[in-house]
């Protein structure tokens, strides 16, 4: 990151990253800390990029619209969640590995009693997933998966065998995406991060669970047929949102808004 800066006077900027130079990491996880949360409270915010023209991704991927500052925040983001929840179309398309725990973030979460790193949750109906990658097979923390009751039984043994820990999210084939945060909560992973993919944001936004979205909008024209960050059926009244802050970096705009 080569300059990072406030442009409304709603970030929460620190009088020692002035425009010239790039923000820390230290910094960054000041400016993205999670709101403060009362018994039995949690908070699930999305990290998406789109392009201008409204794409959020290109070949199927999320990487080719991102750049070198898009990813420094996802790192902090993800530095910052007691758990990062995934579609399972997003960890096959994107070859999702095991959160890492990093030295540099190790004493911040140890003050916030958060374990070294986030755990990984995986969201998926039909339990169609490679149990032997290592994301199953040899996290730091054991994955969640998060399926329907009728979730095909064989399927949830071998998550189980494999090292995961499957939670049943809804009744019948379907995982209910409200109940999806209230079952992490009620494991103490009250501080959520969804990085989609646009299935899976879809249905929070559907059922009214996202409290925030940080949104990257990626100076890039894609044009074709790629999906929005948020896909599924339409809201019957669309959700408003708060800006908290807005960010810019290399024609990037690293963007924030808030449930109201």
């Amino acid at each position: 990151m080569r300059r990072l800066f406030p442009v409304t006077d709603q970030t929460p900027a620190s009088p020692e990253a002035p425009a010239d130079r790039e923000w820390s990491l230290d910094e960054l996880a000041e400016a993205y800390a999670y709101p403060a949360l009362g018994p039995g409270e949690h908070w699930l915010r999305a990290n998406m990029v789109s392009t201008l023209d409204g794409a959020g991704q290109h070949d199927g991927r999320s990487q080719p619209i991102s750049g070198e500052t898009d990813m420094r925040i996802f790192g902090t983001l993800r530095a910052l969640a007691d758990v990062v929840v995934v579609g399972a179309e997003t960890v096959r398309q994107e070859g999702y590995r095991p959160a890492r725990a990093r030295e540099v973030f190790a004493a911040r979460r140890a003050a916030a009693g958060q374990g070294p790193a986030p755990v990984i949750a995986v969201v998926t109906a039909s339990m169609d997933l490679d149990f032997a990658l290592p994301l199953f097979t040899s996290p730091l923390v054991p994955t969640l998966v998060l399926t329907g009751a009728a979730a095909p039984a064989g399927r949830v043994a071998e998550a189980a065998a494999a090292g995961a820990e499957v939670v049943v999210a809804g009744e019948g084939a379907r995982v209910d995406a409200a109940r999806v945060a209230r079952e992490l909560a009620a494991r103490g992973l009250r501080r959520q991060l969804t990085e989609g993919g646009p299935r899976l944001l879809g249905q929070f936004v559907a059922a009214d669970a996202l409290d925030e979205l940080c949104l990257t909008i990626s100076p890039m024209l894609t044009a074709g047929d790629a999906q929005r960050i948020a896909g599924g059926p339409s809201v019957t009244v669309p959700h408003r949102l708060a800006p908290a802050c807005v960010l810019e970096e290399a024609g990037f705009l690293f963007t924030r808004y808030r449930r109201i």
